[in-house]
């Protein structure tokens, strides 16, 4: 039987395929296991060993993940039957994940340990949801790319109700899982209509049917069909489900609730880790399997079919709603955490916009600003993390009044990545935002130039309520004298996190360059005089080869 496998060419294929595809999940897997092993052996003194072990796995993971990606060459490669491939878009967002997991568990450490909660189930459900958003970013199949969100999904709804004897905590937990629940089969029944219309739920053969299926002389039982309304149909119902992943408007109702009852640490990991994630899958839907529904679908004057609109104009008014929804939500807060909450809504909707540009531009910004607000949210969670300390909880606005007395190193941090989520440079938000805005601009489409002008209003009046955490901590006069406690790991996790919020900002060559690489993928468009939308005669090829099946 042994001597069959090893000779078997479908085992020698998927072995090989192991090495060069996926080999970082595996690793992190094999360590996710490891820590919940080691987490019974050990007493309950050296339950943070764990913590430590998760971060040697998570490096272990981005080495892999390098070697995967210099062993990727000029092209994308695609294997287990077309439904996992590495190119530049997956490889980036996964670093960004790895990098994000690193950074949570260093802030983590000290959290626990102030709560008297440090387990090491805690770090595994971390890896375990980490390996779903890899697969999220380099699945091309809607069933892997379900699967891999309800791996992320589920650990991390666990992770909301870490905390089990904390009301708010169960209560968040509750939330998020029901809304969660109800958004996934919304999301799998477009799923379902997609592959019913196209026969397929690859997103290269999508992407090939789609313009056939919405043509006017598409004929499956012998006569015309207008299939479009069914298409759009699908398409809104996968759109729903995906806005409620990166806490679009109207679809937002979870995020300010599941992020005060969260573990601090949690929250800032679902912030940055699981929202990025979630638009990772939002562009390999759209970008890659339904680029053909973006414009409007033309119609038919002999048939009396009219025009239908496509998924920009969709993305285009959620992403204005959100913007202006979040920021003047975000106005009114006390909790920090909350306001927090509609600081990150508010942000997915300037995430939008380098997908509603449909250019090189935007798909730039879409992808570089999303590796920026890793670290910079992460930082700002990190310093709200360090001011929980025995009967103080930290995340009210009063928790941050003089600061700059107590902690002027944790001050200097914070206002650092304050500036940066507000867009002020040098930092590297300025960056993200320059790009996002600048897609739009470059479009010359009068709709979408007014919408960059929109997101500039909206920046402007997100630096309200950043300034006032900057006015708490070096004009308030304190309202809690015990000492700000701050430990080695968090200190680490917050100077890495400002250093690159930093570099970035004065040199982003580096950082530019490599997610143009990932950007390069999508389908690119351009704007007539006359407005209307084509795509561009030369735009790059879909980077989803198609593999041959393994030799039987």
């Amino acid at each position: 039987m042994f001597a069959f496998l090893q000779t078997s060419p479908d085992l020698s294929v998927i072995l090989q395929q192991t090495k060069e595809l996926i080999m970082p999940e595996v690793l992190l897997l094999l360590f996710a296991c490891a820590a919940l092993v080691i987490d019974v052996l050990l007493p309950r003194q050296q339950k943070f060993l764990v913590a430590w072990l998760s971060i040697v796995g998570l490096l272990v993971s981005l080495v892999s993940l390098i070697f995967v990606y210099k062993g990727m060459g000029s092209s994308a490669k695609a294997g287990f039957f077309g439904m996992i491939v590495i190119d530049p878009y997956a490889v980036v967002f996964k670093m960004m994940f790895l990098i994000g997991a690193l950074l949570a568990i260093l802030l983590s450490i000290k959290y626990l340990d102030e709560e008297g909660e440090q387990r090491g189930e805690y770090y595994a459900l971390i890896l375990f949801a980490v390996v779903g958003m890899m697969f999220m970013a380099s699945g091309v199949d809607l069933l892997t790319l379900f699967i891999a969100l309800e791996l992320m999904a589920i650990s991390v709804y666990i992770l909301v109700g870490y905390l089990r004897r904390d009301q708010r905590s169960n209560e968040a937990a509750m939330k998020y899982f029901l809304l969660g629940a109800f958004s996934s089969g919304v999301l799998l029944y477009g799923i379902s209509m997609v592959y019913g219309m196209t026969g397929s739920t690859n997103l290269a053969d999508i992407a090939k049917a789609l313009p056939v299926v919405i043509g006017a002389n598409y004929q499956p039982l012998g006569q015309a069909v207008d299939m479009r309304y069914l298409v759009l149909m699908s398409m809104i119902l996968m759109a729903a489900g995906m806005f409620f992943k990166v806490a679009a408007v109207p679809f937002h109702m979870w995020a300010p609730d599941a992020y005060e009852g969260a573990p601090t640490s949690i929250t800032a990991f679902m912030s940055v880790a699981v929202k990025a994630a979630s638009f990772a899958m939002f562009g390999r839907i759209f970008l890659y399997g339904l680029p053909d529904l973006r414009g409007t679908l033309e119609g038919n004057a002999t048939s009396h079919l009219p025009a239908l609109p496509g998924w920009a104009v969709l993305l285009g008014v959620v992403s204005a709603i959100t913007i202006v929804w979040g920021n003047l939500a975000a106005l009114t807060q006390t909790n920090t955490k909350r306001l927090l909450a509609y600081s990150s809504i508010s942000h997915a909707g300037y995430t939008l916009l380098g997908i509603i540009a449909g250019n090189q531009t935007g798909y730039t910004g879409f992808v570089i600003y999303l590796f920026i607000y890793t670290l910079m949210n992460l930082g700002v969670f990190g310093c709200i993390i360090a001011l929980r300390r025995r009967g103080i909880i930290g995340d009210r606005m009063e928790d941050l009044n003089g600061l700059m007395k107590k902690a002027p190193w944790l001050t200097v941090m914070m206002t650092i990545f304050l500036l940066s989520l507000g867009g002020i440079p040098p930092t590297a938000g300025f960056i993200g935002k320059f790009y996002l805005f600048a897609g739009l601009i470059e479009t010359g489409n009068p709709w979408l130039v007014r919408l960059a002008i929109l997101a500039v209003l909206m920046s402007a009046v997100s630096l309200y309520y950043y300034l006032r955490f900057i006015r708490a901590m070096y004009i308030e006069a304190e309202t809690e004298m015990q000492p700000v406690m701050q430990s080695w790991p968090l200190r680490i996790a917050l100077a890495t996190a400002a250093l690159f919020v930093l570099l970035i900002g004065i040199f982003p060559q580096q950082l530019i360059a490599l997610t143009q690489k990932a950007a390069t993928g999508p389908k690119t468009y351009v704007y007539q005089n006359d407005g209307a939308e084509h795509a561009a005669p030369k735009s790059p090829p879909q980077s989803m080869p198609s593999p041959a099946p393994p030799p039987r």
